[in-house]
C-alpha cells in the first residue's frame, strides 16, 4: 500500500504564492506518474492541474500554464506544486495522485486526502 500526505495549503491573498508538497510512503517498488488535481467548492469533478512523469517530463492544464510548476524529488518520494500569481478561482482542495507499483497490488493509482487552498480577492 501507498500512503500520501499533502501539505502547504492555506489562506493567501490574490497575487500571492504557495508551495504544496505531497509525500508518499509505504511499501512500493516504484512511483511512476505523479499528478496534482484540484476540486473547487461545489464542483464534483476534479480538474487535473499538472503531471510529472518518471522521466521528469511535465504536462499542465491550460488554466494554470505559466503560473504553476510541478517538480519531484525521487529520493524523498515527494512531489511539489509551486503556485504563483494566485487568483480567487484557484480556490480548491488540491489533491495528489500517484501511480505506484507494489508487490501485492501491481500498478495502480493512490490518492491523498488533499490540502485546502483559499485565495482572497
Amino acid at each position: 500500500q501507498v500512503q500520501l500526505v499533502e501539505s502547504g495549503g492555506g489562506l493567501v491573498q490574490a497575487g500571492g504564492s504557495l508551495r504544496l508538497s505531497c509525500v508518499a510512503s509505504g511499501n512500493f517498488y516504484s512511483i511512476n506518474n505523479m499528478t496534482w488535481y484540484r476540486q473547487a467548492p461545489g464542483k464534483q469533478q476534479r480538474e487535473s492541474v499538472a503531471t510529472i512523469h518518471s522521466d521528469g517530463s511535465t504536462n499542465y492544464g491550460d488554466s494554470v500554464k505559466g503560473r504553476f510548476t510541478i517538480s519531484r524529488d525521487n529520493a524523498k518520494n515527494t512531489v511539489y506544486l509551486q503556485i504563483n500569481s494566485l487568483k480567487p478561482e484557484d480556490t480548491a482542495v488540491y489533491l495528489c495522485k500517484v501511480q505506484s507499483n507494489t508487490r501485492w497490488y501491481g500498478v495502480r493509482d493512490y490518492w491523498g486526502q488533499g490540502t485546502q487552498v483559499t485565495v482572497s480577492s
